[in-house]
């Protein structure tokens, strides 16, 4: 954020992780999605490949990384949210407290670090947090037919007609001259953070559930601090190593709670929407066996 444009490496990184994700599908022979998964995949690249990046990026001009904490801990939360409307799960009350407690200990956690009052652009972090969530629930429930890694790799094309113009006129307009450093760290954000990181985090969310996958989130505020102690040699003190020992007790807490599937079917007749979208109802549960008369 020091030396390149916030937009170019908010849709930047996207095109470089698309051009990878084409080259991959092309070379795994991957069958095209059917119709009535695009709606999702747009909703995952609305999510994770455009509104996530682009909004963090506008915001990191402004804020600091511990405020932008302090919005970026509603994450979890707000994913375990969206998976009730989206994925159709329905956690237990044990679920939401853990979630709860998690969320409590990384706020917490951020504002002794010196996150400061409310600011403007706390808005824009706001607004990636709600996409984000979007973006891993659909893509957690979508996941669970095309895979994690396929998700991540379509919806990263289906963006392309509108991220890749935008990218590119950004790119020619605007003072790209950062050094090695600011180059070698939107090379990672391509491929790790935009590509490489989500085949695991959508094959995640898939096997374990989108709530309770999600919770593991909880941990970003504080591990963001670590890798900036062993990069950046900045000092993690008491408060650091308590606050990590909070919020990951939480999270584990949270994978030994209850979080029921709903299973979603289409309605009949065309027109229906997709499995998680509208026209959709939750298969009636089979009743109880009838025991034979004596």
């Amino acid at each position: 954020m020091e030396d390149l444009d916030a937009t170019f490496v908010g849709l930047g990184r996207a095109v470089v992780a698309a051009a990878l994700a084409g080259a991959l599908l092309l070379l795994m022979r991957q069958p095209v999605p059917r119709r009535d998964q695009l709606g999702g995949l747009a909703l995952v690249a609305l999510g994770v490949v455009i509104g996530f990046p682009l909004f963090t990026a506008l915001a990191l001009k402004e804020l600091t990384s511990a405020h932008g904490a302090v919005i970026v801990g509603l994450l979890p939360a707000a994913t375990a949210a969206m998976a009730v409307v989206r994925a159709g799960e329905r956690p237990s009350r044990g679920f939401w407290l853990a979630s709860g407690s998690g969320l409590v200990a990384v706020l917490a956690f951020a504002a002794s670090q010196g996150a400061g009052a409310p600011q403007p652009a706390d808005g824009l972090v706001l607004i990636a947090v709600a996409l984000g969530a979007l973006g891993y629930a659909e893509g957690g429930a979508l996941s669970r037919e095309l895979g994690g890694w396929q998700t991540i790799c379509w919806a990263l094309l289906l963006s392309m007609p509108l991220v890749a113009p935008l990218a590119v006129t950004v790119a020619l307009t605007r003072d790209l001259s950062g050094g090695t450093d600011a180059w070698l760290g939107f090379a990672y954000l391509s491929l790790v953070s935009m590509f490489l990181g989500f085949f695991a985090w959508y094959a995640g969310l898939a096997r374990g559930g989108v709530a309770k996958i999600g919770q593991v989130q909880l941990a970003q505020p504080v591990l963001t601090l670590v890798w900036a102690a062993l990069l950046l040699g900045e000092h993690v003190g008491l408060v650091t190593g308590l606050a990590a020992v909070a919020v990951l007790a939480s999270a584990a807490a949270a994978q030994r709670t209850r979080v029921e599937q709903v299973t979603l079917r289409q309605t009949d007749g065309p027109g229906t929407g997709s499995a998680r979208g509208p026209g959709c109802v939750a298969a009636a549960p089979r009743p109880p066996p009838v025991p034979p008369t004596p």
